[in-house]
């Protein structure tokens, strides 16, 4: 018989996660559908009662988003502008019900190529904060996002939070995806970027795709053309996707994948600029 435990305190957390044979369930939005028909056999570690795991606050030099906070927190808090992308994608995750109850760490946990929550945060740099019973550490996003359901979590840890630094000038951001309908669908493409700029010309640059490889990427060549630079749509390039490896499913080709995403950053730099 498997075995429920929703425990209150993160030490006894952490203490049943280092036992092992404990699956992590938060918002349960993509758990329970995965489930349907079949009668649980995992034990089930529930964090939805650890209040030291949920909120969004200043930290010093990054802000901290604590990793069962909903989609509807990050939604409702009262965030500086370079936070608009998180917010943007925030709401075209699922729909109310599921932004009510779907995490944070959850998205990036589940580790979907077209997790929603993934592009926003790579381009806001953010960083993953793991907890264990024998400390803590911090691995960039990219490095923890390893592949489709895959992650660098390791058995013994529990995401704590995410921490998203904050930027060295004024910054704003955008996020826009794409799908075979406006609301409730899984995306095409998206696209993400936060620009740092003083006086009109750009400090530092950085934009995510999202549904085009196996995890989302940054532009790496791209945002090194946008700086020093004011802000212009016109510097995208197709070779700026080059190392983007797209796949053809039922929902769109490869090639229209590429296309779609060019067309998605052009769009969101006019919009930033």
């Amino acid at each position: 018989m498997s075995a429920y435990a929703r425990p209150t305190r993160l030490d006894d957390a952490l203490t049943l996660r280092a036992l092992g044979g404990f699956n992590i369930l938060a918002g349960g939005t993509d758990h329970y559908p995965g489930r349907v028909g079949r009668r649980p056999k995992e034990n089930i570690l529930d964090l939805t009662a650890l209040a030291a795991l949920r909120g969004i606050r200043q930290t010093g030099e990054c802000w901290r988003i604590g990793a069962t906070s909903t989609w509807s927190d990050v939604i409702e808090a009262r965030l500086p502008p370079f936070f608009d992308c998180l917010k943007l994608a925030a709401r075209e995750v699922g729909g109310l019900q599921i932004q009510n109850a779907g995490t944070v760490a959850g998205n990036l946990c589940n580790a979907s190529p077209a997790a929603d929550g993934v592009p926003a945060l790579l381009a806001l740099d953010a960083r993953v904060e793991l907890a264990s019973a024998s400390g803590r550490r911090t691995l960039p996003l990219a490095q923890f996002v390893l592949g489709p359901r895959r992650t660098a979590l390791r058995d013994d840890e529990i995401v704590a939070a995410i921490l998203v630094p904050k930027p060295a000038h004024e910054a704003r951001s955008h996020f826009l995806k794409l799908g075979a309908r406006k609301y409730l669908v899984i995306s095409i493409a998206m696209a993400a970027a936060v620009i740092e700029h003083e006086n009109g010309i750009v400090r530092a640059a950085r934009v995510a795709v999202g549904a085009c490889s196996p995890v989302a990427r940054r532009l790496p060549a791209l945002e090194a053309d946008l700086l020093g630079r004011h802000l212009d749509a016109g510097l995208v390039r197709a070779e700026h996707f080059a190392h983007l490896a797209p796949l053809d499913d039922v929902r769109a080709s490869a090639g229209y994948r590429t296309e779609a995403a060019l067309v998605l950053v052009r769009r969101l730099l006019e919009a930033l600029a």
